[in-house]
Parts: C-alpha cells; structure tokens; sequence
C-alpha cells in the first residue's frame, strides 16, 4: 500500500483505540454503549404522598345540621360531598349529593354533570322549593353514609387512586390520629396531579 493508505489506516486505528478507551476497555470485547437513565416523572408522581395532593380545609358541618343547610353548602362550593363530624370534630360519615335523592328524603335533585370533582347543577339547588320544604325538619344524621371512605395524609398517591378506584368513590377524606378530617382527596385531585407532573 502507498504511505497515505498507510497513514489513513494508521489513524482510523488510533481513533478506535480512543474510543475503546474512553468506554473502558482496549479491545472490541470490552466495549460497552454508554448507559440510558430512565425517565424521572413517573417516579415522581409514585413519590407523592396524599398531603401533598389533598384539598384543605375540608367542608364539613355537624350531623344534627340541618339539610337545607348542607343543600346551601353543596351548591355554594360546587362540590358532591361533605364531612359530617360528631361534637369532638371526628369524622362520623359523609354526605353527598346521592344520600339527597329519593331513597331517604323524598325528593330529586333534577339533572347534573359531574366535571371531574366538582358538581354541575342544571336546575338551581337553591329553587328545590316544595320538595326541599318536605325535608326541613329532617337532620344530617337521617340520611348521610355512616361508612365514610377515609385514608391518612402519609398515604403514597397511587395507594390512594387504588382505592378511590376499588371503593367506587368520588373522594376520600384525609384524617389525623384523632380522626379529625384535615383534608379531601377527590378524584380531579388525582388527574391534576398526573398532569401537573406529565
């Protein structure tokens, strides 16, 4: 071969020996590609804990309230539920928007939609009039959900989407030790948590 041949395979020789060294080795047997690290947001919605997503403070009111009044609460905040807690402050149940129906009380509450956590009303709540009159004298206590769904605020995040899921529940209520509501964690919590991670 001429000597420019020679120069050319002389080089590409030194480059390769280069590169077998930089990945740590000097022969084709010791090379190995460089290493691909996974991607991080996943493992950081796994990493977040319940209080980091909830939403505080919790609306609630006492089980002998009455029920024009939680009619009042769930209309003004658009929310499907609410804490109902004895004289110490602890969780006793959980009213929603289903308890209100015709099972216990008597009346419908007419058409809604659902919008992730918050509730939609297409008849005004507050205009229930006659149907809600036949209800006034009832309490909270009459018609809530004793077994409330509940979990703690150092619960990781997809512990608690499991049972949101498994319960078939729109939220869970975050307690203390003393099981004070601290907070709620609803369904849209959840998805907003995804996407502000996404």
């Amino acid at each position: 071969p001429s000597a420019s041949c020679r120069s050319r395979v002389a080089g590409s020789g030194a480059k390769r020996g280069a590169l077998m060294t930089r990945f740590g080795g000097d022969d084709a047997n010791s090379f190995r590609p460089p290493t691909m690290w996974p991607a991080a947001p996943a493992a950081m919605v796994v990493e977040r804990l319940v209080s980091e997503v909830m939403t505080s403070p919790v609306r609630q009111l006492a089980s002998d309230s009455p029920l024009q009044q939680a009619v009042q609460l769930l209309s003004e905040h658009h929310i499907s539920g609410l804490a109902v807690v004895d004289a110490s402050g602890a969780l006793g149940g959980e009213l929603s928007e289903q308890d209100l129906m015709v099972r216990e009380s008597g009346f419908h509450t007419g058409p809604y939609v659902l919008l992730l956590d918050a509730v939609i009303y297409l008849r005004n709540p507050l205009n229930w009039d006659k149907e809600v009159h036949q209800v006034l004298g009832s309490t909270v206590a009459d018609v809530m959900t004793r077994q409330a769904h509940t979990c703690p605020a150092d619960l990781p995040l997809p512990a608690a989407a499991r049972l949101l899921h498994e319960g078939n529940t729109q939220r869970l209520f975050v307690l203390d030790a003393e099981r004070h509501p601290v907070g709620v964690l609803t369904r849209g919590d959840v998805v907003r948590a995804l996407a502000a991670a996404g």
